[in-house]
């Protein structure tokens, strides 16, 4: 039956509702990336300019401007708060469980779509980056609508989205869709299929939407625009690491088996399942979602530049194989070996984690407590669930046992653990205690890194100084009357070189982040 269901659809959307939004004013913005989002909206109000971009009052082009239009609408409803900079993305992120539920159902059936929407909504991945002031969440809520908008041969409906997406996120809105289409069509043998998509008509359309921003860009600022937004945000990124710590080809192999718990240890599973035991209808469609995550996988473990939220978009196409393999669980299960490989996967899993909470409430001393708790919480539901399929062989009961630790997960993390640890992370505190103590009218020099923040929180740019260059002993040999904001691992580095001049004084020093004055 591949009809929608009511009470399904209730439950996921309050699921969804509370998983996401959840805490998501309690937190201060995260330097450095939330807050630069925060302030270009807030720019943008400022200046009265929702074409062109700016941070610190210069113009900037780094993202295309959805996500800045988001923000700064939701500002002008809710102020400048954190709840407003986050509140674009929670919704973006709610609107894509909701679509893989819909899906989902019209797909397969409809235990495959609850349970896929569940299962994306209670990994840690999604409803991290689900609560975060960054553009992967809108761009993930436009590229999903393109890719099952192809599955479901709504063309029309795909070439907006892939629009859309290129306006948040640049020329990877249509280019991974593009491409995730085209090798599936590929790989099934239906590249005449393409025939039928109104490719022309749809590229018309796409440019219709997409294109009139970088127009507008180019006929205001020029080859400066198009060199910066297209040669380094984009081609240098792809070619050349920003954080050349990160070059290895196992980077993101962590990222997924964390960001994917409660469920990680259904995924080898189910992925199995998927290509052995489906149906032949099955399998055509579940194929889309193989190379959709691992075209996702591939590309971003052979570009040079990583982080962990790149691969965001491989998360929907995961719960889909997953929850496709719970429905199937559940109505045709019989093989007691499948049951043993899911216990020992899952109960894996909740130890490592568990235990990991716990070893780790060791280096978060202001949160050991909640983390412990965390931890012993993580055993307990996840020996439950290992129990209610060992002894009861109930599929449902387990699911929502790994669901539950999942939202566990998330409210101790956002009510106990994330808000006493915050400073360590956001430089609110320290901006609050520089407009209280400090004198306004004296230079202050802020570190690369949380000079976002500051901006956001203290209304003050200051004068930039780059991690791990000169900068800081360059600003201290000046001997001006100055205050500076750094964090302590460059504090230190200098430090060590004794190139701190005698005069400089500590103002405050919070969770490693200090500021300075020199008299």
């Amino acid at each position: 039956m591949k009809q929608l269901e009511k009470n399904s659809l209730l439950i996921i959307a309050g699921l969804v509702l509370f998983t996401i939004m959840f805490g998501i004013g309690g937190v201060p913005l995260l330097d450095p990336d939330e807050p630069v989002y925060a302030e270009t909206a807030r720019e943008m109000i400022q200046f009265n300019d929702f074409l062109s971009p700016r941070i610190f009052g210069n113009y900037w082009y780094d993202k295309p401007p959805m996500y800045y239009w988001l923000v700064a609408f939701s500002q002008m409803l809710f102020g400048y708060t954190e709840f407003a900079a986050r509140f674009p993305a929670a919704l973006m992120a709610c609107g894509t469980a909701i679509m893989i539920y819909v899906s989902t159902t019209k797909m397969f059936n409809e235990k495959a779509g609850f349970w896929s929407a569940l299962i994306l909504t209670s990994c840690i991945q999604f409803f991290y980056m689900g609560k975060a002031a960054v553009t992967d969440t809108t761009l993930l809520f436009f590229m999903t609508g393109a890719i099952l908008s192809f599955a479901h041969k709504k063309y029309w409906l795909m070439y907006a989205c892939m629009a859309l997406a290129t306006v948040t996120k640049g020329p990877i809105g249509i280019v991974f869709p593009g491409a995730i289409i085209f090798l599936y069509l590929l790989v099934v043998g239906q590249l005449r299929e393409i025939l039928r998509m109104h490719v022309v008509r749809g590229l018309l359309l796409y440019f219709f939407i997409a294109s009139p921003w970088y127009y507008a860009m180019y006929t205001v600022h020029g080859m400066d625009f198009i060199n910066t937004f297209l040669g380094f945000h984009n081609v240098t990124r792809f070619t050349t690491p920003e954080h050349a710590n990160r070059v290895t080809f196992w980077y993101y192999f962590p990222v997924v088996i964390l960001g994917m718990f409660p469920w990680t240890g259904m995924l080898v599973q189910a992925v199995k399942a998927s290509i052995s035991e489906s149906r032949i209808d099955d399998m055509r469609q579940l194929l889309l979602y193989h190379v959709w995550w691992a075209f996702v996988f591939l590309f971003f473990t052979v570009c040079q530049t990583k982080l962990v939220s790149y691969i965001l978009p491989m998360f929907p196409p995961m719960a889909v194989i997953i929850g496709w393999n719970v429905s199937r669980m559940i109505t045709k299960m019989r093989h007691t070996t499948t049951f043993y490989g899911w216990m020992f996967g899952s109960g894996l899993m909740f130890v490592l984690l568990g235990a990991g909470w716990i070893v780790g409430s060791q280096y978060l001393p202001e949160a050991s407590f909640s983390l412990i708790m965390l931890g012993i919480l993580t055993l307990i539901i996840g020996a439950g669930a290992v129990f209610t399929l060992w002894y009861y062989r109930d599929i449902e009961m387990a699911c929502w046992l790994h669901t539950l630790v999942g939202v566990v997960t998330m409210c101790v993390a956002f009510a106990f653990v994330l808000p006493v640890i915050a400073d360590r992370f956001s430089v609110k505190t320290m901006s609050g205690i520089y407009l209280e103590e400090c004198d306004q009218n004296t230079p202050i020099y802020v570190d690369k890194f949380l000079r976002p923040g500051f901006m956001y929180y203290a209304g003050k740019a200051g004068v930039e100084m780059i991690p791990k260059t000169g900068a800081l002993p360059e600003a201290l040999r000046n001997g001006q009357h100055k205050y500076i904001l750094v964090r302590g691992l460059e504090y230190r580095r200098v430090l060590k070189t004794k190139q701190i001049p005698t005069n400089v004084e500590t103002v405050k020093e919070i969770a490693d982040i200090y500021l300075l004055e020199q008299k």
